[in-house]
């Protein structure tokens, strides 16, 4: 299975492989024939897989392997990780003149997150109101593919695009005995504006999108003999805008409009860690499932139910006092 990046598996938004019916996506009422199905593809597309983008860059546990809070000034964490979600990527050349999208490749995107964690108040002896800083960083190197940029107002560090997260951490239970540790955590990420495709290059469709992202996690751990193991619940919001905009060609003698869409949609989770130590690190792993939700979409996609969960994972270096 090819592995690409994170920038990569934004293709699939475009418009993914599918078997559009013939109603048009309001936003597209523009459009007419195949300028319209390709429109409408590209909306529903877009509203698919916002919720998959948000939990490669979310993950599960904030804090990989850990679910009690750090215990106060002085103590704190920092974690290399990368998650990874299988989507399916559509053939770009779909022109909407047969009512049936190809299917393009099924890939294992992969996005690299740094992410740290400061204790900032120890809390009482159970460990309950303890209180940690969380943050991360996403990178995401677009300019090493073909058909991607980043919008010129975007964070970067040189070609990479860099989105951001910061939150905090409020233990409930410190593990002791018997007992595991417990906290709940709250998160605010997001992925900056990138633009796919190429209207002036041949492709039939451009887009542009970015996304925020809400999340809320409560999360158990215990240390088994040499095995660090945690398992959480979520809920995550994802926000964001797209602007699609087809090629002009398709549409006779008149001039293309722009199609803004709005994106917003939630989504539970659940998630399980295992880690073990090497040294002063951890090396801990993540698999979870993303449940689906019908979001009443006019497409429909081979080989991709939009209403469908999804199973995630990731794997991690932390190091930590």
């Amino acid at each position: 299975m090819r592995v690409v990046p994170l920038s990569l598996a934004l293709a699939f938004a475009a418009v993914g492989p599918a078997t559009v019916r013939a109603q048009t996506a309001a936003e597209c009422a523009a459009y007419a024939g195949a300028a319209g199905r390709v429109c409408t593809a590209a909306v529903d597309a877009t509203r698919a897989i916002h919720p998959f983008l948000g939990i490669l860059i979310s993950g599960g546990n904030p804090l990989l392997g850990s679910g009690s809070a750090l215990g106060g000034l002085g103590r704190f964490s920092v974690t290399a990780r990368v998650n990874a979600v299988e989507v399916t990527l559509p053939r770009l050349s779909y022109d909407g003149s047969s009512p049936t999208v190809p299917r393009g490749q099924k890939v294992f995107a992969p996005a690299p997150v740094v992410e740290a964690a400061v204790g900032l108040y120890g809390g009482l002896p159970s460990g309950a109101l303890a209180v940690d800083a969380l943050a991360s960083a996403s990178l995401l190197p677009t300019g090493e593919f073909d058909d991607f940029r980043v919008d010129p107002q975007a964070r970067r560090l040189g070609q990479v695009a860099l989105g951001l997260g910061f939150g905090a951490r409020v233990g409930i239970l410190r593990e002791a005995g018997p007992l595991p540790g417990i906290s709940a955590s709250i998160m605010r990420r997001d992925v900056p504006t990138i633009t796919y495709g190429d209207l002036a290059g041949g492709d039939e469709f451009q887009y542009s999108v970015d996304l925020r992202a809400l999340n809320l996690r409560l999360v158990a751990s215990k240390r088994l003999a040499f095995l660090d193991a945690a398992a959480g619940l979520g809920w995550d919001r994802y926000t964001g805008d797209a602007l699609i905009r087809v090629r002009q060609g398709t549409v006779s003698a008149a001039a293309a409009p722009d199609v803004p869409i709005e994106l917003r949609n939630s989504r539970v989770l659940a998630f399980l860690n295992a880690g073990v130590e090497l040294a002063l690190l951890k090396l801990v792993a993540e698999v979870g499932y993303q449940g689906g939700r019908d979001q009443s979409l006019t497409t429909s996609f081979q080989d991709f139910d939009p209403a469908k969960g999804k199973l995630f994972a990731g794997l991690g270096l932390r190091l930590g006092l």
